[in-house]
């Protein structure tokens, strides 16, 4: 039975003074036990001194590398063999920690903070998300409620095993996530509701929205190619003999451009089996590490 002396949270944080005075003292009540960590980002507020003031462990980066370097110092610095990721402005709750942990017991690798409609979350970032979930369901093939979570608690160990991958930025959720489920993991997700955060967001719509789109097809090609090179193959495919049943009617004759697109159809299917031969070798890898 997992306890809090198992348990390593990990804080993430820049310029996150006034939600660290709100969010320690409740972690330190909640989880009595439990190991702090708070990786400053580089802040330019008093992010550090809260930290310290609380008596818990704080590494502080030289310069800013990104809110899922801040997530990779911490799991380095981790010293239990849970560990518990949570943002530290106010819009994870401390109290949803037990339902986490009590669904970890239940035998899961990993369990995620799904977050409700109740959640504070614009209209554009509630549908990026649901895009982010169902293109993300269709290449692990299972069903991922919450794509970019930041709450969620895993097996240290396992989570070890996809450091590397981890990018600096803010998609560290997606790419833990997917790597969990293409490497057989147990996934859960436990629904929770996500208040306003407190001070000024980092991340930026546009830019980190085409980075998580990005951050998926990486994963999915990485662990999964032919989810994505079989559709392509199969539309060059289609087009080749759609073109070339109207030539042959209108013109009764094979042409160049259908060869072409036949060919390129074969050769995407066979890079496709390259890649995915090739993938087995990174999943055995990770596997023995």
């Amino acid at each position: 039975m997992i306890s809090y002396s198992d348990l390593s949270i990990v804080l993430p944080a820049k310029n996150e003074e006034a939600g660290l005075s709100l969010i320690l003292p409740l972690l330190m009540t909640e989880c009595s036990g439990a190991e702090i960590i708070v990786v400053d980002d580089a802040s330019t507020d008093n992010t550090a001194g809260i930290a310290l003031g609380y008596g818990v462990r704080c590494v502080s980066h030289k310069y800013s590398k990104g809110n899922g370097a801040a997530i990779k110092t911490g799991i380095r610095e981790a010293t239990r063999k849970i560990v518990l990721f949570m943002d530290a402005d106010g819009q994870h709750r401390p109290e949803d920690i037990p339902r986490l942990l009590a669904k970890l017991n239940d035998g899961f690798d990993m369990v995620v903070g799904a977050r409700t409609r109740k959640s504070q979350a614009g209209a554009h970032r509630a549908m990026a998300n649901g895009l982010y979930n169902r293109l993300a369901s269709w290449m692990v093939e299972q069903r991922v409620d919450d794509l970019t979570s930041g709450f969620r608690i895993a097996n240290l160990a396992k989570v070890k095993r996809f450091v590397y991958l981890l990018p600096n930025g803010f998609s560290y959720p997606t790419t833990l996530t997917m790597s969990f489920f293409r490497a057989g993991y147990s996934v859960a997700y436990e629904p929770i509701i996500a208040p306003e955060r407190i001070g000024k967001s980092h991340i930026k719509i546009l830019r980190d929205g085409t980075r998580f789109l990005l951050i998926i097809f990486k994963i999915g090609t990485l662990y999964s190619p032919l989810k994505l090179f079989l559709p392509i193959s199969l539309s060059f495919f289609v087009t080749g003999f759609g073109y070339y049943m109207y030539t042959f009617i209108s013109q009764h004759r094979f042409t160049n451009m259908s060869a072409l697109l036949f060919i390129t159809s074969v050769l995407i299917f066979l890079i496709g089996l390259i890649s995915e031969q090739i993938s087995m070798l990174n999943y055995k890898e990770s596997e023995s590490e």
